[in-house]
């Protein structure tokens, strides 16, 4: 007798494309975003080199970074705020679902449901945020890249690039985590007898050192890491590769 064929439930199905969900809204923020906030650092980080090739010092890296970032994150608010909303979508009772097709769907209909200015609803935080990591994460990669050339022992390659990208993330890291505590403690917050849980973020970052100690504002530092890690390692060495491919095919022809 053969096997039966293992049948696939509709809860199954479900889940597979449920964890799909703002697919489309992810790719567009990355597109937004990331290039935005990496095409204004290094043109920025260019006109800011000296003209005998120094490069700016590590305060105005991240300066550059700081702008960079915020920029970024404001051209790339539409998109997050659809991606929320879409990968939320699926926890909501059936009649509060608001079923956006794609990522272009979503913010049509926002636009015409509830007016243009929406798509930047939560934009000062997620600036706030993108000046802290791109700070840190754009200027000491800067700064790691220029220590190891001017060791002697690194050229300008992927071992550089590969080096330096990973102490840009630790340092990322450090510098992040207490931010994302207090956004997502923020975000997470009780009405209690119709106040506010928290009143800001200094009064996060008080509470939770006073109650849980200092270090536990980067509880979790390894699989935060884990996940920033190589995220930022790939994300500058594709950006070595395409500005060194830029810059031969077009900018020396």
């Amino acid at each position: 007798m053969a096997d039966a064929k293992p049948k696939t439930s509709p809860k199954s199905i479900k889940f597979l494309f449920g964890g799909l969900a703002g697919l489309s809204a992810g790719l567009l923020r990355q597109a937004t975003y990331t290039t935005t906030r990496l095409g204004i650092y290094t043109i920025l980080f260019e006109k800011m080199t000296g003209a005998d090739g120094r490069p700016p010092n590590f305060f105005l890296k991240a300066l550059i970074g700081m702008t960079a970032g915020a920029t970024g994150a404001f051209v790339g608010t539409p998109a997050e705020v659809a991606l929320i909303r879409m990968t939320a979508d699926g926890r909501l009772p059936p009649d509060q679902r608001r079923g956006y097709t794609n990522v272009f769907n979503a913010l049509a209909r926002i636009t015409r449901e509830e007016g243009i200015t929406t798509l930047w609803r939560g934009c000062i935080p997620t600036m706030a945020r993108a000046v802290v990591v791109n700070a840190a994460q754009l200027a000491s990669y800067s700064q790691s890249k220029q220590a190891l050339l001017d060791s002697g022992y690194f050229g300008d390659d992927i071992l550089c690039h590969f080096c330096a990208s990973m102490i840009s993330g630790l340092v990322t890291t450090a510098a992040s985590m207490p931010v994302d505590i207090v956004k997502t403690r923020i975000q997470n917050m009780r009405m209690i007898d119709g106040k506010p849980e928290y009143k800001n973020g200094l009064e996060v970052l008080l509470r939770v050192v006073g109650k849980e100690g200092f270090f536990s504002l980067w509880k979790g530092f390894t699989p935060y890491y884990a996940r920033l890690g190589p995220h930022t390692v790939l994300t500058f060495i594709f950006l070595e590769q395409m500005n060194r491919l830029y810059k031969t095919h077009v900018l020396d022809r």
